[in-house]
């Protein structure tokens, strides 16, 4: 470690000390911006190394070494320590982890924002710097503390500032972590989303704001992302096939995330209503509570009440944000009170905005070293192909879905397609359904037969299920059973938490697609029958 990153590491320290500890929030805010500056100044000179280090940081010289004349503002130093675009060459990604690269971009962000007093004018009520604008400042500086110590110098936090990290806003659960990391792994654009987001929050005292779109079109990944970025968001992901989807789990979820952020007391049996109601009161003057709750749609719930039992009525600075596919008036199950605002985004209405983020999104996954070698391979061997011809011409057979992006190029750079050309992959998800499905084998004469009940008992057990358990409720052979499983691996989510290990469907449209009628019958299939059979194997003592 060099002298020059030592330096800005005091620099860091003595800032955040100052920034968490000034009761004066103008002089915590300014204190925060100047660690933030130092933070980046340190991993500046760690990657560039010494002198190039001094030249960028002066302003001698850009990051790629071409002449400047003014130092780097904060924004500037954030651009060169978070680079967004996965074209550049390696050599200038600081952080080589495009999850947590964002991450740290986010909470530079806000620093950068809420942490300048001159951004604020001081005559106008609206713009005072507030305990809100205190609270984010110092949330986003302690996961940058924890994440620049511990993760990225791999030492401990500093002894000075242990006492102003020991308390913080809520992680994210346990239950939820992966399925957030998974989500956000590459993630472009959907500003229209979170303006959209923003601005109902910004324009009303409390509200449902509800985003709508078919399977895959990126919905979970967007709450995820919000989540990600808003730390001490509250959330909920409604998994049907983890069997995590019913009003008790919710609530009791939620109850525990408000009662750890707010210290709420004799919780223990509260409502929804009472709880929100409780952490309301203690929110500061210009503080909000957001609550995201993924799949709505997703919920098994016997009553005919609202879904998870959701309020007709929300107290002031409270926000839930949910997520859901398209429904029916009879699907809805969300009365609200007519004084209760709520506005809905249906993604099928944007397909125009998210032209460029699909673009985006097929430009990182080529991006990935697991899968870019094999995706280069293929498009080497498709006559002159270029680069942006396969962009463009992807980008079109997804029809805007993310879903479809992730499986077709995971199978293009896997070799599942190695033998077709460009115009013979399918489009759309179904169709990338029906196609793997049919190179499968499964609509060879004569049927497959175990392996289409394989696939069939699997997703009438609807939760995350072993292997051995697969072949007993199935009875059909382990290897058989084994090689299912390594066929349709894409689709197919290995829980390593559980010995031996459990799997589910990755996606709930996969399971659609399956109980869609003309591949039921071509399966020659009797979903009732597989289900009594199933329900039958739990009668006689079988568990998952």
């Amino acid at each position: 470690m060099n002298q020059k990153v030592e330096k800005k590491i005091l620099e860091l320290i003595e800032s955040s000390e100052l920034a968490f500890s000034d009761p004066i929030a103008e002089n915590a805010v300014h204190n925060a911006r100047k660690a933030g500056e130092a933070l980046c100044k340190a991993i500046i000179f760690n990657h560039y190394e010494e002198t190039f280090g001094e030249e960028i940081i002066l302003g001698k010289k850009n990051y790629k070494g071409n002449t400047r004349k003014s130092k780097p503002n904060l924004d500037e130093l954030i651009t060169i320590v978070a680079q967004e675009n996965q074209e550049e060459d390696s050599k200038y990604i600081t952080i080589t982890n495009k999850t947590t690269r964002d991450k740290i971009k986010s909470y530079l962000d806000i620093i950068r924002t809420h942490g300048n007093p001159a951004s604020h004018n001081p005559n106008v009520p609206a713009d005072i710097i507030d305990s809100n604008d205190l609270s984010v400042t110092k949330q986003a500086l302690n996961n940058l503390i924890i994440w620049f110590f511990e993760n990225y110098l791999g030492r401990d936090i500093p002894t000075e500032l242990k006492p102003f990290i020991s308390s913080s806003l809520p992680i994210i659960p346990t239950e939820f972590k992966t399925v957030i990391e998974d989500k956000t792994q590459i993630f472009c654009g959907r500003k229209f989303v979170f303006n959209a987001i923003t601005a109902f929050i910004q324009n009303h005292q409390s509200g449902y704001f509800t985003i709508l779109g078919d399977a895959g079109m990126g919905k979970s990944a967007i709450a995820a992302k919000y989540i990600v970025d808003n730390p001490g968001t509250i959330c909920f992901f409604n998994i049907r096939t983890d069997g995590t989807n019913r009003p008790d789990q919710f609530l009791k979820s939620i109850r525990q995330q408000l009662v750890n952020r707010f210290n709420l007391q004799n919780a223990e049996n509260e409502n929804l209503s009472t709880l929100l109601t409780k952490a309301s009161e203690k929110l500061a003057d210009s503080q909000k509570l957001v609550i995201v709750i993924d799949a709505l749609d997703e919920v098994d719930q016997e009553d005919n009440g609202n879904l998870l039992n959701l309020p007709m009525y929300l107290p002031d600075h409270v926000y839930l944000i949910l997520t859901r596919r398209p429904y029916n008036s009879d699907e809805k199950r969300l009365t609200l009170s007519p004084n209760t605002k709520y506005l809905e985004l249906d993604l099928r209405k944007y397909q125009d905005n998210s032209k460029d983020d699909i673009k985006a999104y097929i430009l990182e996954f080529m991006a990935l070293p697991k899968y870019q070698p094999g995706l280069d391979n293929w498009i080497n061997k498709q006559n002159g192909l270029s680069k942006a011809q396969f962009v463009n011409t992807i980008a079109a057979k997804s029809e805007n879905n993310f879903m479809y992006l992730r499986l077709v190029l995971e199978a293009i750079a896997d070799g599942f397609y190695k033998d077709e050309k460009l115009e013979e992959l399918p489009a759309g998800l179904q169709g990338y359904y029906y196609s793997h499905w049919r190179i499968m084998g499964m609509t060879k004469k004569p049927l497959p037969k175990d392996k289409i009940k394989i696939i069939y008992v699997m997703c009438a057990l609807k939760s995350a299920v072993s292997r051995e358990m697969v072949a007993k409720y199935s009875q059909e052979d382990d290897i058989t059973v084994q090689g299912v499983i390594e066929g349709w691996t894409q689709f197919l989510q290995e829980q390593k938490t559980y010995q031996p290990p459990r799997y589910r469907f990755y996606h709930e449209s996969f399971r659609d697609f399956l109980q869609r009628r003309d591949i039921v019958e071509a399966a020659g299939v009797s979903l009732p029958q597989i289900s009594a059979e199933v329900a039958n194997n739990m009668g006689e003592g079988l568990t998952l």
